[in-house]
């Protein structure tokens, strides 16, 4: 028997023993691209980058830039009218973190936030059921509710400062003619924090029910039907259908009202005539305080300082409320597929 390989057919011989570098028969030679079809191909790819560039590029000019220069300056000694002083290190921030106003200011911000954002998304998020059902006159009901929204911030707090007014305010006629005694409302703390989150919670209350109303109208209606076959009452369905397919929104205005709870300065600012959060610092937030040091002290140093710590503590509460909406979602997801297992 033979090792050598049979011959090959003529055909293979002369295909096999082409020049080097010649394209096979039957085969096509890769067209090269024209200048044209290279620059569509460079627009496909670099398009979608340019059209958000626009975004990043702000975002870089007015939101990254003044945080880290905010940064620079906080371990500077830096005045308002003096400018850049010497560097100090963490010596404002240890000034801040001594001073008892500051801790003051740290209490009644979680205070006012704690009575203002929680009322007001569980409120919005009721309000947001109510318009999504099939009510007389929807598109009114749905454009009213943002009035207080669109009411300019000054005039709201100008108003609730005459509603409760200590002397002459309408919130203590009414309690006089039920028997009850006038409330300090610029002189004690918590009634002073009730006051400033019930302006809050009118102006933003219906413009968190409007975000949530377009997430409850993107609900498939085949869930409540289904839920309605099986015995659910619309106050079930509520609760089993609608909040866990709004989730997603319901975080975010979670997440939004937390950073602008943290933040509140104007209805603080114009609670009173003289602006600094009454006369032993009752209603003075962080905000208010991070002001009252920049620019009635003029000490820009350390009211970076309470800029940057602001910033972290609102950082961290947003973290702390995602991670808590994450196990709440993440528990439901349990309990459903537990129920799925149980059910033959």
């Amino acid at each position: 028997m033979s090792l050598l390989p049979p011959p090959a057919p003529a055909g293979d011989v002369a295909a096999s023993t082409s020049p080097a570098g010649s394209t096979p028969p039957g085969t096509r030679r890769p067209r090269r691209l024209t200048a044209r079809q290279r620059l569509s191909r460079w627009d496909v790819r670099l398009s979608p980058y340019l059209y958000v560039s626009p975004f990043f590029v702000l975002f870089l000019l007015v939101g990254m830039f003044p945080l880290l220069y905010t940064g620079y300056v906080s371990v500077h000694e830096w005045s308002l009218l003096g400018g850049k002083g010497e560097f100090v290190g963490l010596d404002n921030y240890r000034a801040v973190f001594d001073d008892r106003y500051f801790w003051r200011a740290m209490r009644n911000t979680i205070s006012i936030f704690l009575l203002s954002s929680i009322p007001q998304v569980l409120i919005a998020l009721l309000l947001a059921g109510l318009l999504d059902t099939r009510l007389r006159g929807r598109t009114w009901w749905r454009m009213s509710i943002l009035l207080p929204f669109v009411v300019a911030p000054a005039a709201v707090a100008l108003i609730f400062g005459n509603l409760f007014g200590d002397r002459y305010g309408l919130v203590n006629s009414a309690l006089d003619l039920v028997g009850i005694d006038a409330i300090g409302w610029h002189v004690d703390a918590l009634a002073s924090h009730l006051a400033i989150a019930s302006m809050v919670n009118w102006r933003w209350t219906g413009y968190n029910a409007l975000i949530l109303l377009a997430a409850m109208q993107a609900v498939p209606r085949d869930l409540y039907e289904s839920a309605a076959i099986d015995g659910a009452g619309r106050v079930r369905q509520f609760v089993s259908v609608t909040v866990p397919m709004i989730r997603p929104t319901l975080v975010f205005v979670v997440i939004t009202s937390t950073i602008g709870g943290l933040q509140i300065f104007t209805e603080p600012r114009l609670y009173d005539n003289v602006g600094l959060g009454g006369s032993d610092r009752q209603w003075q937030t962080v905000t208010l305080y991070l002001w009252e040091l920049g620019w009635r002290l003029r000490n820009l140093g350390t009211a970076s300082a309470v800029a940057w710590l602001l910033f972290g503590f609102i950082v961290l509460v947003a973290l702390v409320n995602f991670w808590i909406s994450q196990r709440i979602g993440g528990s439901q997801h349990v309990r459903r597929v537990r129920g799925a297992r149980r059910t033959p």
